[in-house]
């Protein structure tokens, strides 16, 4: 990446760890909350790296950017989660330059996602984006990169059926309890976490199990009683868990908490309970499974059901990759212009100092000089002039690296050091 003026650094590298490899005890220990991924940033500045993504959800923990080693960026990461180097690079994956590209474009587009054509990433990979940019660390190349996933991802769900049907981590929970649970209607559901997932995970109870005996709980009242008001829901106090758990039957957690929230201590029921942990890191404890009447059961294990959607999905991903190729051809595009942006900019600093000499000259010799007409006569000229060049330069036929070597010898051009 040196040649493209982009980073002080040479290469641009993905440096993770995901749902294939990396179970969810190890995806845990590499977690990033929000402020550890702002931490995380801040550091990475300080350090003097200029381009950098940090994003971590349930499937995945990864960092995007600018390095002269990815070891810097793996070292970043475990310095602000509890997991080790020894433990990440038994689990990890390090891609460098346009593997990289090319892994945020399969990634951002629902290719890579532990359920196919589950587009949850490409929200939170805006998030990942805006808190770069909050914290002065996206430099065009990010900004640009995530743009062009962005697009990708809107033409795939527009153009494709890769996304069509409910399947989703929240869809995928609510299709376990339809399949698991008797008299799903009649039964106690309680949704403990009313986050991204828990919403989803709600509108799909609601939707798919007919059920009216819905209780919300979160540990801030008001986010669980907005999301009960819109289905006319009941909220319970943080502080009622543990007898609102007593009267479940299905138990749902989607809390967003580094350690577990519901522990065996929590659960006094002589009925069977079955929990769903769609948290990462685990939310339940272990010690819950050693309960005779509980049935734990993680995303990990919900993400792995796989059905006649997910099957007819598999069918559009050609034509996915058809579109990530196009999307990634511009992309290409505009990364060559920046290789080139230095040069033009020298010869548009050349000229406009001839332009400015031959002014002069001219206001002193001519008694009726228009100084004001030339100027926008010769600024004309000269963005002309340039704008030749640089399409010149963008020919899928051009030696570009020969051209601007031309370019500089002829106009004897010296360009700032980036």
């Amino acid at each position: 990446m040196k040649d493209y003026h982009i980073s002080r650094h040479n290469s641009f590298y993905s440096i993770g760890l995901s749902y294939q490899k990396a179970d969810a005890e190890t995806r845990g220990k590499f977690s990033l909350g929000k402020a550890a991924a702002e931490k995380l940033l801040m550091q990475a500045k300080a350090q003097g790296i200029d381009g950098l993504l940090a994003t971590s959800t349930c499937n995945r923990t990864e960092l995007y950017g600018f390095a002269q080693h990815p070891f810097q960026l793996i070292k970043l990461l475990c310095d602000n989660t509890t997991g080790s180097v020894e433990e990440f690079q038994e689990v990890a994956y390090v891609y460098k330059n346009n593997d990289a590209i090319g892994h945020l474009f399969k990634v951002g587009t629902g290719l890579d996602s532990q359920i196919l054509g589950d587009f949850e990433i490409i929200s939170q990979l805006k998030q990942s984006f805006n808190r770069s940019k909050k914290f002065g660390i996206a430099n065009p190349f990010i900004e640009r990169l995530c743009n062009s996933v962005i697009q990708a991802s809107k033409r795939i769900k527009n153009e494709t059926e890769i996304s069509s049907g409910a399947t989703s981590v929240a869809f995928a929970s609510v299709r376990y309890i339809l399949e698991n649970v008797p008299n799903v209607s009649e039964k106690n559901i309680l949704l403990f976490g009313t986050g991204k997932i828990g919403r989803n995970t709600c509108e799909n109870l609601i939707k798919h199990t007919k059920n009216d005996h819905i209780t919300l709980v979160n540990r801030t009242k008001e986010k669980a009683e907005r999301i009960a008001g819109k289905f006319q829901l009941t909220v319970k106090d943080y502080g009622d868990l543990q007898t609102e758990i007593r009267n479940t039957d299905v138990l749902i957690v989607a809390t967003s908490a580094q350690s577990p929230t519901v522990s065996k201590e929590l659960i006094y029921t002589n009925k069977p309970l079955l929990i769903l942990d769609l948290s990462i890191p685990k939310n339940v404890s272990d010690n819950v499974s050693e309960l005779e009447n509980v049935t734990v059961i993680h995303l990990d294990h919900l993400s792995q059901m796989t059905d006649k959607t997910l099957e007819r999905r598999k069918e559009y991903v050609p034509h996915a990759e058809e579109i990530i190729a196009e999307v990634r051809h511009d992309f290409s595009q505009w990364l060559e212009t920046r290789k080139f942006a230095p040069v033009i900019k020298a010869l548009k600093k050349k000229l406009k100092t001839m332009k400015d000499e031959e002014m002069d000259y001219q206001s002193k010799k001519l008694a009726d000089f228009n100084e004001q007409q030339a100027d926008v006569i010769s600024n004309r000229i000269i963005q002309k002039i340039t704008k030749q060049f640089a399409n010149h330069l963008k020919g899928d036929d051009v030696d570009s690296d020969m051209s601007l070597e031309l370019i500089r010898s002829v106009f004897q051009l010296e360009l700032d050091t980036p």
